[in-house]
């Protein structure tokens, strides 16, 4: 596999439109927050990644910390925005090849729960959205230019468990040339999720997700498992704890994740 620049590698790697999912799941349910209530999640990752290129060992490091504020505009309508702080270094045999550190860009979504059916458990919601140019996409932050998509998402909920459908659609655009000659700028992307309530404090998640490779010059699309844990410290605070990785090469091999939620 031969590898890219990494500055190249690093945009591709970090440039994505959020999905501010529940932590520490990649996939969105359709829970709002109610008029005139809030939360807001701070939440770190950090990934690892390895591949070897003709005997040379390639390593990459890169994560982010996030903060992301929820405001109830309705009983079902969620106002959500979001800025990153992130991070990466490029090593080939054990030796620095470059690192960078910076905010990303702002991340702006709508949720709208459109549909709720108490009797059957069942909902539906749509969340479009945008990220707007605030990092430096000369050092792999951010894409340069406003870029959007829009996720389709269904919740069902029983007494025990709770299952979450995602299928979702991005429009990447990048000011660089070199990034967008060598990037696919239409992400398809599907997801499932499931919650499982151990205890009234504990819960359990699992997560499965696939998307369209931003890698023009690759042919297998990154897939992903995640498995975690969710512990409300009181109603109105949770911690998480959770660990995703690759299901193929595509994929970043392991990503640690780890948050709080703090509610209004």
């Amino acid at each position: 596999m031969q590898k890219k620049s990494t500055l190249l590698a690093s945009a591709l790697m970090l440039c994505s439109t959020p999905l501010f999912a529940t932590m520490p799941l990649v996939t969105e349910d359709t829970g709002t927050q109610g008029t005139g209530h809030g939360q807001i999640e701070l939440g770190i990752d950090s990934a690892r990644d390895e591949a070897d290129d003709g005997g040379v060992s390639h390593k990459s490091t890169n994560g982010a910390l996030s903060a992301t504020l929820c405001y109830g505009l309705t009983d079902n309508i969620d106002l959500v925005a979001g800025m990153p702080w992130e991070w990466y270094t490029e090593k080939a045999d054990g030796v620095k090849l470059t690192d960078g550190n910076g905010f990303g860009d702002l991340a702006l979504q709508i949720k709208w729960r459109f549909y709720i059916n108490e009797d059957t458990g069942f909902s539906f919601a749509v969340k479009p959205g945008l990220t707007l140019p605030t990092g430096n996409d000369s050092k792999g932050f951010g894409n340069g230019k406003v870029s959007g998509g829009v996720t389709l998402v269904a919740t069902h909920k029983a007494k025990l468990t709770s299952m979450h459908f995602n299928i979702g659609y991005n429009r990447n655009e990048y000011r660089l040339e070199s990034v967008s000659e060598s990037s696919n700028k239409d992400i398809w992307r599907a997801s499932i999720a499931a919650e499982l309530n151990v205890t009234d404090k504990l819960r359990a998640v699992g997560d499965l997700g696939i998307e369209t490779n931003p890698d023009r010059e690759s042919d297998t699309d990154p897939a992903y498992i995640l498995g975690g844990l969710i512990y409300a410290v009181n109603d109105s605070a949770d911690i998480d704890l959770g660990i995703r990785g690759g299901l193929n090469d595509a994929e970043t091999d392991t990503t640690l994740l780890a948050g709080v939620t703090m509610r209004f």
